[in-house]
């Protein structure tokens, strides 16, 4: 697998954005064969004109991709303006396969790509999503556990002008992207943007989402204790700062779900958070900020250029639209410190309304995948 080139500019209108991309890109190489596109929401209209602008200009048949509230590339973000990020890689013959979305099971998805799958054994895949699918974490876990690694990376769609898909043409609804064989070679981490700040706690009492014994104390109270003083005295001050962490069994990096505090009851000392639970599951708390965000993606970068033999050929970020901007400022600042990290190389993505890793649908976080 040879490098990959890449473009990204943001114009008045779609066709200046997808122009000026183009330039960027510069000539693909006559063995680039499968096309990753990016655009802002101010272009979900305008999502089928981009591609087939691109593709009449690169020759390449295959194209995946989504719109985002913002897109992203090697030291750059773009918000509220039309622009067009774009990546093309020269993959080994029939090591990729793109596919059309995948609405509600994969009896369809397996009718028209079982024999590739057989002969293939994929590896892993690259996927988006539209977020108004109810059976979308199903999906993810059905589609992860089809590939060999169980690894799927991706993200849902975001847009305030229509949510968009591309998988060789235009689509909605469902998951869609393209599957590797092993023979393209990938490292991937994510970075959850908090920071455990108490132990794990035991559910001891709970009903649908809402934790109402931890270790067997009102969880309230437990919330209180493990934030601390300052915030326990103003709890109107911990909504966006302080997350429930759900620990995954059996990771072995510590993993776990960062879910939103919907609600807390202070006369019954009930808290309520955004998935459900039961009796005997495990939740610890957690703090997100500008700081522990730019500490845990460090963290993650650390750990992800320690495997590397040597600079990625190309890369894709999915970070979520709460992150960017929001979380780390406004001059680029989560991307400038991925080069400033990993180096100058390939490197485009979009920010979600929610990330996919391995077999899992998260939130607040940043995907990094590499191909190497």
């Amino acid at each position: 697998m040879t490098g990959f080139s890449f473009g990204h500019a943001a114009g008045a209108d779609w066709r200046e954005a997808a122009d000026r991309c183009l330039t960027n890109l510069g000539p693909v190489p006559a063995t680039g064969n499968l096309g990753i596109l990016y655009i802002t929401d101010s272009l979900a209209d305008q999502m089928g004109e981009v591609l087939d602008r691109l593709r009449a200009a690169t020759g390449v048949a295959h194209w995946v991709g989504a719109v985002g509230t913002g897109i992203c590339a090697t030291g750059i973000e773009y918000y509220d303006r039309p622009a067009v990020a774009a990546m093309v890689g020269s993959f080994p013959d029939d090591s990729f396969r793109v596919f059309s979305p995948i609405l509600k099971d994969l009896d369809g998805f397996m009718t028209r790509n079982g024999d590739w799958m057989k002969a293939r054994q994929p590896f892993f895949g690259l996927v988006h999503a539209d977020p108004s699918n109810p059976l979308l974490e199903a999906l993810i876990k059905q589609l992860a556990a089809r590939t060999t690694s169980g690894f799927l990376i991706g993200g849902l769609a975001s847009s305030r002008n229509g949510v968009h898909l591309y998988a060789d043409g235009v689509a909605e609804g469902g998951l869609t992207g393209v599957l590797f064989s092993q023979e393209v070679g990938v490292a991937t981490r994510l970075s959850q943007g908090c920071i455990p700040i108490g132990p794990h706690r035991v559910i001891t009492e709970a009903r649908r989402n809402i934790m109402i014994q931890l270790d067997g104390r009102p969880a309230l109270e437990v919330l209180q204790e493990d934030i601390g003083g300052t915030l326990a005295r103003d709890l109107s001050r911990i909504g966006g700062l302080i997350f429930a962490g759900l620990p995954i069994a059996g990771s072995d990096t510590g993993d776990y779900l960062a879910r939103n505090l919907v609600g807390i009851d202070p006369q019954s000392g009930l808290v309520a958070i955004g998935d459900m639970v039961e009796q005997g599951d495990r939740v610890m708390f957690c703090r997100r900020d500008a700081d522990t965000a730019r500490e845990d993606l460090l963290r993650m970068l650390t750990a992800i250029g320690k495997g590397l033999e040597g600079p990625p050929r190309g890369g894709i970020y999915i970070s979520c639209l709460g992150r960017g901007r929001n979380l780390f400022g406004k001059n680029s600042e989560e991307l400038k410190l991925i080069a400033s990290e990993l180096g100058d190389f390939p490197l485009i993505g979009f920010y979600a309304n929610g990330e996919i890793s391995q077999d899992r649908l998260y939130g607040y976080t940043g995907v990094l995948m590499l191909f190497v």
